[in-house]
């Protein structure tokens, strides 16, 4: 037991010791080991978990009717016929109840004519559509730490682009490289040696890189964030892999099981779909977690999912962003936005949310349409005591929290320590913050 403790703390020391002096190949082995931590701890914590089994309830309510408004959109584009081949391949790790299921939900599909509905019943069937992409937007909002999902105006309209491009995009592509296989100059190709090994291997590694811009599309479009292409690229190749893994891993192990059968009956093929539903979400969750990681690598420097801060670093970050900002104000640079300000603090940036809200409650900072953040006011007319005590007495007043009974012990050591800060500090202003680092001689 104390050889297993002492490794265990050993491999936790060299977790999260300091990477800056490293080679490089030891910074990235670092960097993914970190990686990997934060997954695991995602994983493990139930949040990601709860969020791919409540989607799970949601895609079994919402199939039929998302596959009815897909396949009307795509008979229009005339690739409708693409629906079903790529349904039994989504379906294909279930194995025979996999093909049972598909040739069920496209008899659903086919017998649901949607003129028929009536504006009550289409707007159900449009609502019970947009309810699982929001469902998604919240689990994708999750993982990008946002906390205010969009506007409902915006909501609306992104949702609807993700629903009617979404499917025309994706199958029309499908349909592009399925038709390769049959032009006559394609094949000419593959008669040469370099030309036909290519294409072979394209054509193997066409349903992981089709699924994969297909996860991309989701984390570009569906979170309230903004996404970086590369970073949703990155994400969504680790996806696609995992879903070609776990697809042949479930077809092994699971779906050519008769287990399921002995046991639920008639209920095994309800059962095995509700698995592979559950183990699909997850997939795209932990591929929209690397692609946030990807983003925000200063994410990985904790060991806590959200970071933490001491009452000691609280008061520096505030004072560190209220100088900076207003530091860049007066030497004519752009207002720096909250992920610039992030990136050279090296910091994760929902940490600088607090002391941002508290500075622009405090008319410190305010921020301008563009995103950037500009000093509000002067900063010699911001005194550093005055500014200090917003810091420590920020949202004293929200909580409702009252000293009962009151201590007098503790008031008056209070009043000593306020009346020797405001006395060390009085006549310094922000101004002098700004110049003292910015002197030659500050470190």
């Amino acid at each position: 037991m104390p050889a297993k403790t002492g490794f265990v703390t050993r491999l936790d020391q060299l977790l999260w010791s300091t990477a800056d002096n490293r080679p490089r190949w030891q910074r990235s082995l670092l960097g993914f080991a970190r990686l990997l931590h934060a997954l695991a701890r995602d994983l493990t914590a139930g949040n990601l978990r709860l969020h791919a089994m409540g989607l799970v309830y949601t895609t079994l309510l919402s199939l039929v009717p998302l596959l009815a408004v897909s396949f009307s959109v795509l008979k229009g584009f005339g690739v409708h016929n693409q629906l079903e081949p790529l349904l039994q391949n989504a379906l294909a790790p279930l194995g025979e109840s996999g093909q049972e299921i598909n040739t069920r939900l496209i008899e659903f599909v086919d017998r649901m004519q949607v003129g028929v509905l009536g504006s009550v019943g289409l707007a159900l069937l449009l609502y019970t559509v947009i309810s699982l992409i929001q469902k998604i937007e919240q689990a994708f909002n999750y993982t990008w730490r946002v906390e205010h999902p969009r506007p409902f105006t915006q909501r609306f309209t992104q949702y609807m682009s993700v629903l009617l491009v979404g499917p025309v995009l994706f199958f029309s592509a499908l349909g592009l490289s399925a038709s390769l296989g049959d032009n006559v100059y394609i094949r000419s190709l593959m008669a040469v040696a370099p030309f036909g090994v290519l294409l072979e291997l394209a054509r193997v590694l066409a349903p992981y890189l089709l699924i994969s811009l297909t996860f991309a599309f989701f984390y570009v479009f569906v979170p309230n964030a903004r996404v970086r292409i590369p970073s949703a690229l990155v994400g969504a190749l680790a996806a696609g892999l995992l879903w070609e893994g776990a697809g042949l891993l479930f077809s092994t192990f699971i779906g050519g099981s008769t287990r399921y059968t002995a046991i639920y009956s008639s209920l095994a093929i309800l059962i095995l779909l509700m698995i592979w539903i559950y183990v699909a979400w997850l997939i795209l969750l932990v591929g929209a977690s690397i692609a946030f990681y990807h983003q925000h690598p200063h994410y990985l420097d904790g060991r806590s999912r959200e970071p933490r801060l001491s009452n000691r670093l609280r008061e520096r970050l505030t004072l560190q962003l209220a100088s900076r900002i207003a530091g860049a104000h007066h030497r004519g640079q752009p207002a720096p936005s909250q992920e610039v300000l992030a990136t050279s603090l090296g910091m994760a940036e929902q940490a600088l949310d607090q002391p941002l809200q508290l500075l622009e409650q405090s008319e410190v900072v305010v921020a301008t349409e563009g995103g950037g953040l500009v000093p509000a006011q002067a900063p010699e007319r911001i005194g550093l005591a005055w500014l200090l005590e917003r810091i420590r007495t920020f949202e004293e007043e929200s909580d409702g929290y009252r000293a009962r009974p009151a201590d007098t012990a503790l008031n008056a050591l209070e009043s000593r320590l306020d009346d020797n800060r405001t006395q060390l500090l009085e006549g310094l202003s922000l101004a002098d913050l700004i110049e003292e680092t910015e002197s030659p001689t500050s470190t």
